[in-house]
């Protein structure tokens, strides 16, 4: 009586106080301790059988196997039982064969199992179902089902447990006939009120699909568990029915009272969404009420949630509060961190688990290997794939995939190939690792040569090797060599309805130059979904296209389509091009309608546009914590201050990211070395340059360069930048030319100007930048013969000078202004305020400075045609159209001339309002007769 209420102490008391004990005392209380889950003391009270001369029966040793089973932790005391079985005479006892088939089966030795059932003398139901369960824990559902039939053939008689099995197998195989064969036969035997089995109908009809019919099953119920509660839960949640599953959710709580872990942990797998994120946290606060916030599967599923809504403070929260972690708990943090790009995060927590000794599986390691794919971390890398070998985990094949993707995304596609060939086994995932490493390494032969291999072994490839595939072609001669030849392999392979090969084939065309075959295949899609037109405006923006992205955003609106983060981001970086605040605010507004304004992507891809589009103040409004910033958001932060002018500010924040553990690349130096060349401060860009590869490993490449000799160049020193050139670490190519020609420019420096000149016309006669800004070093030295000798050489190559524009945007319109221009319904308004401004600053000491006029014309002419400027006429249109005290923001196509920059000095002194003027290489804010460049640009 006290076994079967589980009070053991007592019922252990009073077997202790029994003067003589016969097999049934000692069955009845191993049975009892079996019962309360004490299995170590099970095999204690065995030994003292042994001390007591007792004969083992059927049922003792059965009870001690099941404590071996149920234990999850006693494999190996559970050989020895069986072991002690064979020598006592006692293994072909039913009761005692059904429990080692049991037995073998939860350790996942169905092997072992197999060959016990067929050694069995005698099979009853339950060894039959013993051995099915087997087959069902190890995913073997085939098993199942033949087992099931050679049942039936030896017409031996199913039991509720032997139903629930065999229909849990056919909701695995997804396999209506066959369930509904099985329904027949339970409905024939009677047993479809049994709890057991109508809770296993109701999963299987869930998973079918066949929601009436399942509620049919569930309502018509003599009497229900939770289990069963769960299943019709699950049966909707399956299904995509929310509101239903909220809905038997209320009914369970009111009527049936109960709930536990496996109930919030179904209903919570579908709380990520935007629209059901409300619903799981009123869930977690119900789980706080409830006291099961200390339940660890409980607390996994908050994890879970969290981490796939992408709210990472809150998943971050949970996991810190836990009282106890599981090895789930550990690996979905894990994961959760290697979703919001905290890759350092993640290898904190991996050194965490090492140091306190905790289990790590190989989905530990998986999740610490993608956080390891990215150059910044090839080093952690290369140590986590040696404690992968030195816990035995290399030859995973989860784990070997995830090696050579980590490898193809840090760089060294040699050690991508190395894991690959010393895999013992491959499947389609490994091929696919390898040649989307190949494909995003530019290796697009390669790439090609490894999809060839993956068919000769009969691998057959799918969407994902496809779409890696065609990633791998970047030029007109990839797409004439290996795109069109794969186009024709999936035309014959029936992939080309495929929705994702589509959207590849959509990137393919336009990243090899041909956009109108891109917006063939976009237009010929039946059913365009978000990737589909994420695919056609990444397309649009590798052309840059800016003009086109939006409107493809706003199409996509219209149709219903929901943007994701990447609509966001690349809508975002084209607002950012483009300087249109007003459309980058309202995309940002709609990621934070949508829940997606702190998915990392779409954060750093705001806070460029806001620093593009000079509001600054917005920009530092999103800016993510120190601790929660990734190496873009800092790079974007000291960009956005080095174009702005404020070098102090990228000092300070290059210092505070070096601080906060972060190692900077090759752009956050490239941004440093712009903001030390637009102030002047040669020594600092300097000092940068030689730490740059000494101290920080971050080999020069040709911005870096760039930087350096427009560095050296604008100070003067153009000797020093020339030399420079001449010892650069990689070959200098047109950019490098053309910003020594441009500081020639700013010095007069005719001679080495027509060097630079020379050397660009050599790389590339028909560069209309090479001409221009040759022949102003010869207007502005007075040579204007050799400038007539530059403008018919242009005419020669039918080379075009690019118009310099202005423009300002102004509600829902862009104002575009053009050297002189008069076709503006406001013209007489303009240039009457022109003059106006013209007396004014002259009044205030404004001296015109006409060398910036280049042309061959009398001082007075000059004058005049520096007033016709675009960006003068620009400013003019604000004035008239923007309100008193705002701020005024003009964007220039072409460098601002020097004078025009003095006029707006002038003007924000005088009209005492902030002016913002853009133009291609920096923002020049204008306040109170100052600039902030400190007239140095």
């Amino acid at each position: 009586m006290y076994s079967r209420f589980a009070l053991v102490d007592c019922a252990r008391y009073l077997f202790d106080q029994l003067s003589v004990r016969n097999a049934a005392s000692w069955n009845t209380m191993m049975s009892g301790l079996v019962r309360v889950g004490l299995y170590g003391d099970v095999m204690l009270l065995f030994r003292e059988t042994q001390n007591f001369s007792v004969r083992p029966s059927g049922f003792l040793v059965s009870s001690l196997i099941a404590a071996c089973d149920r234990s999850g932790c006693m494999f190996g005391e559970g050989i020895q039982v069986h072991g002690f079985a064979i020598k006592v005479g006692l293994l072909y006892d039913v009761f005692v064969g059904s429990c080692l088939l049991h037995f073998y089966g939860a350790y996942k030795r169905v092997f072992d199992a197999q060959r016990i059932f067929e050694e069995m003398p005698e099979r009853n139901v339950v060894s039959w179902t013993s051995l099915m369960f087997g087959y069902l824990d190890n995913g073997d559902f085939e098993n199942v089902m033949y087992l099931y039939q050679e049942m039936r053939k030896e017409e031996i008689s199913c039991n509720e447990n032997t139903f629930a099995t065999v229909i849990a197998a056919c909701s695995s195989l997804e396999d209506e006939l066959l369930g509904l064969k099985v329904l027949a036969h339970v409905v024939k035997s009677g047993f479809e009120t049994k709890v057991s089995v109508a809770n296993s109908l109701i999963n299987m009809l869930g998973s079918l699909g066949s929601l009436k019919e399942a509620y049919y099953v569930f309502s018509h119920m003599d009497e229900r568990d939770t289990i069963s509660w769960n299943s019709i839960i699950s049966a909707h949640v399956q299904n995509g029915l929310f509101g239903e599953s909220m809905r038997f959710f209320h009914f369970m709580r009111h009527v049936h009272k109960k709930i536990n872990s496996t109930t919030l942990a179904t209903l919570l797998s579908v709380c990520s969404s935007v629209d059901n994120l409300k619903w799981g946290k009123g869930i977690h606060s119900l789980v706080i009420k409830l006291g099961l916030d200390s339940n660890v599967c409980t607390c996994n599923s908050l994890l879970g949630m969290y981490s796939e809504g992408g709210r990472l403070d809150d998943a971050e929260f949970v996991f810190k509060e836990m009282p106890e972690r599981d090895l789930i708990s550990w690996n979905s943090m894990m994961t959760c961190y290697v979703r919001g790009g905290r890759n350092l995060d993640v290898l904190k927590l991996l050194n965490e688990m090492l140091q306190m000794k905790k289990a790590i599986n190989y989905v530990t390691f998986m999740s610490a290997l993608a956080a390891c794919s990215n150059s910044e971390f090839i080093a952690e890398g290369k140590i986590v794939h040696a404690l992968v070998i030195l816990s035995g985990l290399h030859e995973n094949l989860a784990v070997g995939n995830a090696s050579i993707t980590m490898y193809a995304k840090s760089g060294p596609m040699v050690e991508a190939k190395k894991v690959f060939q010393m895999m013992p086994k491959r499947n389609q995932v490994t091929w696919n690792a390898l040649i989307g490493g190949l494909a995003e390494n530019e290796e697009p032969d390669e790439a090609v040569k490894a999809f060839q291999l993956m068919r000769e072994e009969g691998i057959k490839a799918d969407y994902i090797t496809l779409s890696n595939v065609l990633g791998a072609c970047l030029t007109p001669d990839d797409l004439l060599k290996h795109g069109l030849p794969i186009h024709a392999h999936i035309v014959l392979t029936g992939f080309e309805s495929n929705s994702y090969v589509q959207n590849s084939l959509i990137t393919m065309y336009a990243k090899c130059g041909d956009l109108q075959s891109s917006e063939c295949i976009f237009d010929g899609l039946l059913n365009k979904n978000t990737i589909s037109w994420n695919a056609i405006i990444a397309a649009n923006a590798h052309h840059g296209l800016e003009e086109e992205v939006l409107k493809c955003i706003g199409k996509m609106k219209n149709a219903g389509i929901d943007l994701d983060q990447f609509s966001f981001s690349e809508g975002l970086a084209a607002a950012a091009k483009l300087a249109v605040l007003e459309e980058g605010q309202q995309l940002h507004c709609l990621a934070v309608k949508h829940g997606l304004d702190l998915d990392p992507f779409v954060t750093n891809a705001a806070m460029d546009m806001y620093g593009k589009c000079a509001e600054m103040d917005d920009m530092l409004r999103i800016l993510p914590q120190p601790l929660n910033r990734s190496r873009l958001s800092w790079n974007i932060l000291i960009s956005a201050f080095a174009r702005h002018g404020y070098f102090q500010k990228a000092r300070e924040t290059f210092n505070e990211m070096l601080e906060m553990g972060l190692k900077p690349d090759h752009v956050t130096f490239v941004s440093l070395l712009s903001a030390c060349s637009h102030r002047g401060l040669v020594d600092e860009g300097l000092t940068y340059y030689a730490a740059m590869s000494k101290e920080f490993n971050v080999p020069p490449g040709i911005k870096h360069c760039v930087c350096i000799i427009d560095l050296l160049g604008r100070s003067g020193r153009l000797i020093e930048a020339e030399t420079f050139i001449n010892e650069m670490p990689v070959p200098p190519d047109a950019l490098v030319w053309r910003t020594l020609l441009a500081s020639c420019k700013i010095h007069g420096n005719l001679e080495l100007g027509k060097k630079a000149a020379e050397h660009l016309f050599k790389l590339d006669p028909s560069d209309e930048s090479a001409y221009v800004l040759y022949s102003n070093i010869c207007a502005s030295t007075g040579k204007w013969g050799a400038v007539e000798d530059v403008r018919r050489q242009m005419g020669s190559y039918n080379i075009k000078k690019k118009p310099a524009c202005s423009w300002v945007k102004l509600r829902d319109q862009v104002v575009l202004f053009g050297m002189g221009d008069q076709t503006h319904p406001q013209t007489s308004e303009i240039y009457a305020k022109l003059g106006e401004l013209r007396k004014l600053i002259k009044e205030a000491g404004y001296v015109p400075d006409t060398s910036f006029a280049l042309q061959d014309t009398d001082e007075e002419q000059k004058e005049h045609n520096l007033w016709n400027h675009s960006e003068r006429l620009a400013l003019a249109f604000g004035l008239i159209n923007t309100p008193n005290g705002s701020t005024i923001k003009v964007f220039k196509n072409l460098r601002v001339c020097g004078d025009c920059h003095s006029v707006y000095k002038f003007v924000s002194g005088i009209i005492r309002r902030k002016i913002i003027l853009r133009d291609p290489y920096r923002f020049h804010h204008f306040s109170g007769g100052q600039c902030s460049c400190c007239d140095y640009w």
